[in-house]
This record gives structure tokens, C-alpha cells and sequence, in this order.
């Protein structure tokens, strides 16, 4: 697709499953324009109902997609995103504070795929209990959920390998230790780092923004649903008393019922 704007945001929310990954984006987009009323935001989604411009400056529309391993169908950003810049957020996440000021560190890259993540005490997570198979194949410690690219052949090359991996899934695995019979976009990104070149797509460790990663086993709690567990308030956000920064990744899918 040919930019229509210098830089937005693009959501990716299909709805296959039991979750409204939509429902997640709306309150995504409402917590990112309270921080910065001015954002362009497009949606990516297959629910031709999903439309709200009050929050969306763009809702593209795919309905040709891959309903058996939802997360293959992550490649779409690239061509269906409206902006010549554009930063990648996953669906169930907030905006906690301003984050803006990543772009400027951002424009000087092709491609920004954000490494490791923090716990709600905004320190480096230390837990490798869901990286487990990134340690044992030495791969990039890399998180999808906050990616930014800018057109350009480095961001091409590196989307299309995401798309080459997903699709041949069933020989990239034999690569691989203790490989997952349904890739998460995680592993994926991880590998196409490595073939496209580590230091192409990532900063140097300390550098970009890093999600509050709130699965049990990151933080100092045990439920499924951490809501039920811990304190926690909006306006501002905050847990157990312990304001947020930057991007939060909820890991609850329910979290506008909440």
C-alpha cells in the first residue's frame, strides 16, 4: 500500500478464537490518544464491523486470512499499513504515559523490533520461563509487541521472511530446539532477525522501549489473571501503588470489562 501519512500506528486485531482482540485494540487506541490526542491509529482487522473513527484514523479490513494460528497473519502490517513510519503495537496492551519521544530515536532506523521486557516495578525481568526455547537456540530476545519499521527495503526483506517462516513452518522448526508446533510471532521475529541480520533489526541492549510484561511468573504474583491478584487504578495507571511507564502488555483479554 502506498503511505498516505509520514507516521501512525497500526493494531492488528483478528478475531478467530473466543477473544475479542478488537475490543482489546479499542481500549489500546483510547489509552494511546489520551497520551497523545493527535495519533493516527489504523486498525488491521477481519471484522468488517470494527470501524471507529473516533479512535481509529484507518480500519483496513482482511478477511482472506489464517484462522488455524491467528499470529501468521502478523506479515499483513507491512502492506496494510497507511504510514511511511509506522510502530506495530500488539492488541492487549495500554499506553501508560507519553511515548512519543521513541520515534525520534526510531527515524534513524529501518527497523526497531523491541527487546526484553520489565516487570510492573519497572525492572529488568529476569525470569526466562516462557524463553526458554530463545535460550536454547540462542536467539534474539525480542518482543513484537512494540516493532517499528519505516518503508524500506531492510523492513521488506524482514516481513517477508516473517511470511516465509509462518507459511513454511514445518521446516523452519527442524532448525530449531524444542521448536513449537504453532509458532508465536515472537519465535518468528526471532528467526528473521537472524537471517536478516540482528543488528538490522534490533537496537543495542538498553536501547528502545521495553513492555511491562505482566504473565504470572514475571512479576511477584501467581493467578492467571493478575487483576484478581494485584491492586491496581487507572488515572493514573498504576499497581500495587507503583505508577506505570510506557507500554503495559496486559496479558488479560478481558480488560474494558474490567
Amino acid at each position: 500500500m502506498k503511505p498516505i501519512e509520514e507516521r501512525g500506528y497500526i493494531i492488528p486485531a483478528f478475531n478467530v478464537g473466543s477473544v475479542d482482540y478488537v475490543d482489546c485494540a479499542r481500549a489500546l487506541a483510547k489509552s494511546l490518544l489520551a497520551q497523545h490526542p493527535q495519533a493516527r491509529i489504523c486498525l488491521l482487522t477481519n471484522d468488517a464491523t470494527a470501524a471507529d473513527p473516533s479512535l481509529f484514523a484507518y480500519t483496513h479490513t482482511v478477511e482472506d486470512i489464517n484462522t488455524v494460528n491467528p499470529y501468521a497473519n502478523d506479515w499483513l502490517v507491512f502492506h496494510q499499513t497507511p504510514f511511511r513510519q509506522t510502530i506495530k503495537l500488539e492488541a492487549d496492551m495500554l499506553v501508560a504515559t507519553a511515548v512519543d519521544h521513541w520515534w525520534t530515536l526510531f527515524e534513524h532506523r529501518d527497523v526497531v523490533v523491541s527487546q526484553g521486557c520489565r516487570n510492573f516495578y519497572d525492572q529488568q525481568a529476569t525470569s526466562r520461563k516462557y524463553r526458554q526455547i530463545f535460550d536454547a537456540n540462542n536467539l534474539p530476545d525480542v518482543y513484537n509487541a512494540v516493532t517499528y519499521w519505516r518503508l524500506s527495503k531492510t523492513a521488506q526483506d524482514f516481513f517477508n521472511t516473517v511470511r516465509t517462516i509462518f507459511t513454511n513452518w514445518e521446516s523452519y522448526k527442524t532448525l530449531l530446539k524444542f521448536p513449537e508446533d504453532v509458532p508465536s510471532t515472537d519465535i518468528v521475529y526471532a528467526m528473521a532477525a537472524q537471517i536478516v541480520g540482528v543488528d538490522q533489526v534490533t537496537l543495542p541492549q538498553g536501547l528502545g522501549p521495553q513492555i511491562v510484561h505482566m504473565k504470572p511468573g514475571i512479576g511477584p504474583y501467581t493467578a492467571a489473571k493478575w487483576t484478581n491478584e494485584l491492586i491496581w487504578e487507572t488515572d493514573p495507571f498504576r499497581i500495587q501503588t507503583v505508577a506505570q511507564w510506557g507500554f503495559v502488555h496486559l496479558n488479560v483479554k478481558d480488560w474494558s470489562n474490567e
